[in-house]
């Protein structure tokens, strides 16, 4: 079995990540070389913080260009938090910073309640799922992500508003909530997300 390849940007939640991995009995390898994401079996993108930072530090670091290649090549993905924003063309928190562009649409800031949503909320899914179950998870989020393909989504949740927890494309899963803070549940995502690319 090939190791899980998390992609270390600079500032993501990577040990959360990583504990679930071991709990769950799979290798992996942290990296923020460009060899290795090439090389990569599947990916994993945890992510935290300012949209324009993080695509900065990818940049930086010249690894957005062969992620979008990684991704679009059909290698297996998870984005988690900024993980599914930068999947999109832009943000509102950096609106001159463009995203990685594998879907046309965009993150905007949630205009009513208390910003950011922290804590727990429950999952609508869609049938466009394959990995998720209508149960309730964490969060930690300003923005969420408004795809123009409505086809890609596989949960909602409401805050204030209904937004999109997750998405579903092929290869290409991503979730705007915290699995590795979301207990048990969150486990199961991910080891079922593994299970999946086996």
């Amino acid at each position: 079995m090939s190791k899980i390849t998390i992609l270390d940007y600079g500032a993501g939640n990577l040990k959360s990540v990583t504990n679930i991995l071991e709990f769950l009995g799979y290798q992996y390898l942290i990296t923020d070389k460009n060899e290795d994401i090439k090389n990569a079996k599947r990916i994993i993108l945890p992510g935290q913080g300012h949209f324009g930072q993080f695509m900065q530090a990818l940049n930086k670091k010249e690894l957005s260009k062969i992620l979008v290649e990684k991704i679009r090549e059909g290698i297996p993905f998870l984005g988690i938090c900024l993980g599914i924003q930068v999947l999109f063309t832009c943000s509102e928190e950096a609106p001159d910073i463009p995203g990685l562009g594998i879907f046309p649409g965009k993150a905007i800031k949630f205009t009513q309640g208390k910003v950011p949503q922290i804590g727990w909320n429950e999952l609508k899914t869609t049938q466009n799922n394959s990995v998720l179950s209508d149960d309730y998870v964490y969060f930690v989020n300003s923005y969420h992500v408004v795809p123009e393909d409505k086809n890609i989504i596989s949960a909602y949740c409401n805050y204030q508003i209904d937004f999109v927890a997750s998405i579903e494309h092929k290869n290409i899963f991503a979730f705007q909530f915290h699995p590795e803070k979301s207990g048990k549940t969150g486990y199961g995502y991910i080891k079922k997300w593994l299970e999946v690319f086996n």
